[in-house]
């Protein structure tokens, strides 16, 4: 298992490579989402219908943690990509998949991948 300072430097990365992202599709005229950047390095979605996707960093556990209207999905490191602990999915197609939902309308997210 990685030490805390790995996790730190490696999750950072990758919430960075998703708020750059999401910033731009946010600035789209017809964007389905607010997104707010909270203490801690949370960032928050916003949708349209209230509903919200939060994504957050948690180092005891040594994953990302993804919330969102159909529920709580956790990704671990494995190698290069952010693995789900439950499902195998990667946290990008995930996030992609759960945007798309939560907008009620397929979503262009190709610029999303893991960094």
């Amino acid at each position: 298992m990685m030490d805390e300072q790995q996790f730190m430097s490696a999750a950072s990365r990758q919430m960075a490579a998703i708020e750059n992202v999401l910033d731009g599709i946010a600035e789209s005229d017809d964007a389905p989402f607010d997104i707010e950047l909270k203490p801690g390095g949370v960032i928050e979605l916003e949708f349209d219908d209230g509903s919200a996707i939060i994504i957050n960093q948690h180092v005891a556990a040594r994953e990302i943690w993804l919330a969102t209207k159909s529920g709580g999905m956790h990704f671990r490191l494995d190698g290069e990509r952010w693995i789900g602990t439950r499902d195998g999915e990667e946290l990008m197609v995930a996030l992609a998949r759960t945007i798309s939902l939560q907008a009620g309308r397929a979503m262009s997210l190709g610029r999303l991948k893991n960094e």
